[in-house]
């Protein structure tokens, strides 16, 4: 089979598309032919070789955490699922023709491969880092680098739960926060002025990882009160920085749900092939997404 691979750390030129032996199911694991897999910050800050304890790398390795496909080799001690059935999911190196998932679920009716690919962590990462910072209905929540997957998940999210938000991004996705009801402003010079501006801020998320972390602790009046994905910098200055993921099967129900329910939708803003993984990698790590990318295969 086909799957993206790198053998040292470094750039996005570091991703080879090789040929490797097919994985299979293990104990209460699936395998799927692989239609679309999401492309996430994580991805390329393990290429990069960056420390992060919930993602150790032995090379060479693949890349790739989530995706879509059709089941077709089911695991030992797995019921509730048939060869055949249309699922999303995380695993590992899914960057490929064929990839084993440990959590799973069936895709709601009416989405597409390339949609489903991006839902899985980014949803979880959004539900555990709004459970984190201890926000709560009727407060107002600061999302820094709103724009991408987790951020367009936060947003979602917080509205449903009555929390109020506010979201910083290009001059380009001000009409896309605002349509995902949030109050938006730009970065940039005088950001913190625009952001006190909208009012009131209770508690703040750090998506971006864009070296705002002091004044997020100034704007809510604690480091306690901020949660950060995307800078490691962020525990000099009291903040936590979240990146061990809780149940995964637990937020791909909430994701069905809420899909389901027409209470979250995450656009895809760019597809590319499995060939073109650095250059996916290399847009993603630009910024300025609008949605998600993803790897259709």
């Amino acid at each position: 089979m086909k799957k993206v691979s790198f053998a040292e750390f470094g750039g996005p030129n570091v991703l080879q598309l090789i040929d490797a032996e097919e994985p299979h199911a293990g104990p209460g694991q699936i395998r799927v032919a692989v239609r679309a897999a999401g492309v996430n910050p994580v991805d390329w800050r393990v290429r990069e070789g960056q420390v992060l304890g919930a993602h150790p790398t032995e090379l060479p390795s693949g890349v790739g955490l989530d995706a879509a496909g059709t089941v077709d080799e089911v695991g030992e001690g797995v019921a509730g699922v048939e060869v055949g059935d249309r699922v999303f999911g995380e695993g590992s190196s899914t960057y490929a023709e064929f990839a084993v998932l440990g959590a799973w679920a069936r895709m709601p009716e009416g989405l597409t491969f390339e949609e489903a690919a991006g839902y899985p962590s980014v949803v979880e990462t959004a539900l555990r880092v709004v459970r984190e910072v201890g926000v709560r209905p009727g407060q107002t929540l600061l999302v820094s680098g709103a724009s991408g997957g987790v951020g367009s998940a936060v947003l979602q999210i917080a509205r449903a739960r009555g929390i109020g938000v506010i979201g910083t991004a290009g001059a380009a996705n001000q009409e896309y926060l605002r349509g995902l009801g949030a109050l938006a402003t730009t970065y940039g010079e005088g950001w913190v002025e625009r952001v006190r501006g909208l009012g009131r801020v209770d508690a703040a998320l750090d998506l971006a990882g864009s070296g705002v972390i002091r004044e997020l602790v100034e704007l809510t009046g604690s480091p306690e009160r901020v949660v950060t994905i995307a800078d490691l910098g962020a525990p000099e200055f009291g903040v936590r920085f979240s990146g061990v993921a809780g149940s995964v099967p637990a937020a791909l129900a909430t994701a069905v749900d809420l899909i389901s329910r027409g209470r979250l939708h995450i656009p895809v803003e760019k597809s590319y092939s499995l060939a073109d993984a650095a250059a996916a990698h290399a847009d993603s790590q630009a910024g300025h997404t609008r949605g998600r990318r993803v790897l259709v295969v």
